[in-house]
């Protein structure tokens, strides 16, 4: 008998048409899936998490942004939405959608969530994760088959070690939208695939469009990746130079084409991003070496912006077992092992730090790329268990794995839990390993049986250990405070919700939901239509209009909040607000006021500019009324952390307070409350005593100070005499469409037309625009008695040209490749 060859040669290049998968062929993709998307649930229940447990189970954006954002998608489907894909009247006092949707909604699977009651939408936005990352883990599965040839349930495992890779469990566990990069890198590659093997243009650029269309985000970071994947492939696969260029062209269509067909989105999404509120944009700082590496091993979860790289342990071995085995060609393991070494290092190097981001400095995460490599192991581990690696090869990894355990044992905040992990989970796969080898490809029950208890084994130590992955890194994050959950549904949330139904108007008024309980996004989750929005897309011009006005905000102007302010209301049309019911815990109030129409007309000309540049004298200068007196204030007598002021005002009326860059513990009258950040907007303080006096005390360590005029007193009736004049005056009939609104005015109506929401860029109406402090306004000719306004997000009718382009050009190609003889 022949020895056997100490190098294998290179594999031959892929046949032209690869057959079309049968039934048998999806039992590894459903393996994979079942696997993740169990460990994922077990993972929940050993925490006793909603629905296994009381405990809540939204974590920050979760909570604040994915399940609000769908339970307005819901509405818009179910025809309850005050607005349609463009834009919306709920939250920011109206704001676009389309760049939301793009963002926060675009996982395919999202659409699952409208099948469900909407009082049981948070469920399914948590169901996303175990369906999405199961979803990647099939998709990994079926990419791995076109690699290297091997047994369904092998192919099956390694997917499910993908789908549960360190980056899926701690940091894209709990947002749908970054889940889909795990799907979109097995897409690219069965793209790069497809490209190899000279498939045709329109089903290459399909998947190259579904990976962007469901997360733009994400798929940069996956064409990158899937760029590194070609360049490995052209390498191992030995091509000539022009069958290289051959193959180059083929994936620069594919890749051009199918970014095309998502331009409707991708454009106004970029344009919407340009015009959003900045951010504070911080510095990239690697981490230590040896907690970067150390996120390479299973079963923890580190503090702050670190890389979370991790396989299941099966996963780290096998890649070991390919980097060692000696019978698989130098070529082969050199391009892998290169691959995923550079990759690795670019995390590291913040030049190509950015590039993986796209340019920008990402807020939060500073590793959010990292699931490539755990995709580029995955294929690694994929060859090595498809080479049937030796015992002694085997053995050689674990012994590597053991010691690299060791070693970074001895790094800041190392889980006493990943050695259980590493070891435990070793020892069973390894077994696993022997036992399937040992048993060989022949029939027969001595054969049959050791495969089976070693397939067991390795599918038992790859559950076991994302479990207790997941769990750790569920315990660990939890104490941090951003990663507090919180509760998203309820008998509270359903009062409240009962509460604003009471009391709706829209569109002949606005409901405001009042102050932030359950989430940022209370306006859309509630079916309110108040100034509260957080998204990565709120305009830069919103912000400006509405803080300069007294509105709160956060995250540096990306997250608006309403107060509860008579002028405000008057000038937004807001007509009715819930609050909590203070005789009740847990149950809420409505009350109905008096509010002008949507639009209104200021006749007269503007205020002249008031005494003092105060947010009292913007608030009068859009509501085109006094209704304010601005005292002047005394300072002090000061001591150390507590500031005095004091200001006299007529009796009866109602005191204000604002003082945005001054933060602390506001007292007045015996009573107190917390002002700690920019949330709190314009206070009211209450009615002002019959001598007149005004008292406030600040207790802060805020190194900020109040404006010249923080206080303001409002008279009543002065706003009621303004409030009467706007609704007399106003519109006679508004009609409020989807992006749209018409309103009807009176005779004679002259002057400026304003629409109570910002005039954020994409608004187009029938008469001249005027800049009104940023609110929608419009010129009115004499004799004018209707006008009408659209809003379509920017960008939209050039993606959709892009888009209408790229797809003439598939379908061109497709019949061409029909008519072409085989």
């Amino acid at each position: 008998m022949a020895p056997e060859p100490t190098t294998r040669p290179a594999p031959p290049p892929l046949p032209h048409h690869a057959p079309r998968p049968g039934p048998r062929a999806l039992r590894g993709p459903a393996l994979a899936f079942l696997l993740t998307a169990t460990a994922v649930v077990l993972a929940w229940a050993a925490r006793g998490s909603r629905p296994f447990g009381p405990r809540p189970r939204a974590l920050n954006d979760q909570a604040n942004q994915y399940v609000p954002f769908h339970q307005g998608l819901w509405d818009l489907v179910h025809g309850q939405g005050a607005g349609d894909p463009f834009f919306s009247w709920r939250s920011g006092l109206g704001h676009q959608f389309l760049a939301d949707y793009a963002t926060y909604l675009a996982n395919p699977l999202s659409w699952t969530t409208v099948l469900v009651p909407r009082h049981h939408v948070d469920l399914a936005v948590f169901a996303l994760t175990p369906l999405t990352l199961g979803l990647a883990a099939a998709v990994m599965a079926g990419w791995l088959g076109r690699i290297a040839p091997g047994p369904w349930w092998q192919r099956g495992l390694l997917g499910a070690c993908y789908g549960l890779c360190g980056w899926a469990l701690c940091d894209a566990s709990y947002i749908p939208m970054w889940q889909w990069g795990l799907v979109a890198l097995p897409l690219l590659g069965l793209a790069v695939e497809r490209a190899l093997a000279g498939s045709p243009l329109p089903g290459t650029a399909l998947l190259v469009a579904l990976a962007w269309w469901g997360n733009f985000y994400t798929a940069m970071m996956a064409t990158l990746a899937a760029a590194v994947l070609l360049a490995v492939r052209l390498v191992v696969l030995r091509t000539d130079p022009r069958e290289r260029i051959r193959v180059l062209l083929r994936a620069a269509a594919a890749g051009g084409t199918g970014i095309a067909l998502t331009l409707p989105l991708l454009l106004p999404s970029y344009l919407a991003s340009t015009a959003a509120q900045p951010t504070r944009a911080g510095s990239f700082v690697p981490a230590p070496t040896g907690s970067f590496l150390a996120g390479l091993l299973p079963g923890g979860y580190q503090w702050g912006s670190q890389a979370r790289l991790y396989l299941a342990t099966l996963g780290l071995l096998l890649v070991l077992a390919f980097l060692l085995d000696g019978r698989t060609a130098r070529r082969t393991r050199g391009a892998w092992g290169a691959a995923a070494v550079l990759t690795a290092a670019s995390f590291q190097f913040p030049p190509t730090q950015y590039l993986w981001h796209g340019l920008a400095v990402p807020n939060g995460n500073s590793y959010r790329e990292t699931f490539v490599l755990s995709g580029i192991m995955t294929a690694m581990a994929w060859q090595g268990l498809a080479a049937r690696p030796r015992p002694r090869t085997l053995a050689a990894a674990a012994a590597v794995l053991a010691a690299a355990t060791l070693l970074l044992s001895r790094t800041h905040d190392f889980a006493p839990t990943v050695p259980v992990a590493v070891l435990g989970g070793g020892a069973l796969s390894l077994t696993g390993l022997l036992l399937w080898l040992r048993a060989g490809h022949g029939p027969g029950p001595r054969r049959r049986g050791p495969a089976a208890v070693g397939a067991l084994l390795m599918v038992g130590a790859v559950l076991a250990e994302s479990v207790l992955s997941g769990v750790v890194a569920d315990q660990r994050r939890a104490r941090e405070s951003w990663a507090r959950p919180r509760t998203t549904a309820g008998p509270a949330v359903e009062d409240r919700f009962a509460a604003l139904r009471s009391v709706d108007g829209w569109p002949a008024h606005r409901t405001d939901p009042g102050r932030p309980e359950h989430s940022y996004n209370d306006g859309l989750s509630l079916r309110a239509e108040g100034p509260q929005y957080y998204s990565s897309y709120l305009p830069a011009s919103t912000f400006r209009a509405l803080d300069a006005l007294g509105h709160g905000s956060t995250n540096d102007g990306r997250t608006l909040f309403g107060v509860d302010n008579p002028v405000l209301d008057a000038v937004f049309a807001i007509g009715a607000r819930v609050s909590p019911d203070p005789a009740r815990p847990g149950h809420w109030t409505a009350r109905t006021f008096p509010a002008p129409p949507l639009v209104t007309v200021r006749p007269r000309p503007e205020l002249p500019a008031a005494p003092t540049d105060s947010v009292y004298a913007r608030q009068e200068a859009v509501l085109g009324a006094r209704v304010y007196r601005v005292p002047p204030v005394t300072p002090g007598p000061d001591s150390p952390g507590l500031r005095r002021y004091r200001a006299r005002c007529a009796p009866g009326t109602e005191a204000y307070w604002y003082s945005p860059a001054l933060l602390g513990v506001l007292t007045h009258d015996g009573r107190s409350r917390d002002l700690r950040d920019r949330t709190a907007g314009v206070q009211r303080l209450g009615p002002v005593r019959a001598d007149g006096l005004v008292e406030v005390t600040l207790r802060t360590r805020s190194p900020g100070t109040a404006p010249a005029r923080p206080v303001g007193c409002l008279d009543r009736a002065a706003l009621g005499a303004a409030v009467d004049r706007l609704t007399r005056e106003g519109a006679v009939r508004t009609e409020v469409g989807g992006h749209s609104v018409r309103a009807v005015l009176p005779v004679g109506a002259r002057g400026t037309a304003v629409v109570a929401t910002p005039a954020s860029p994409g608004w187009r109406c029938s008469a001249p625009l005027r800049a009104f402090h940023g609110l929608l306004a419009v010129e009115l000719p004499p004799g004018t008695r209707e006008f009408s306004c659209a809003f379509v997000p920017p960008g939209f009718k050039g993606g959709l040209a892009g888009a209408g382009l790229a797809l003439a050009v598939l379908l061109a190609t497709g019949l061409a490749a029909r008519r072409r003889p085989r």
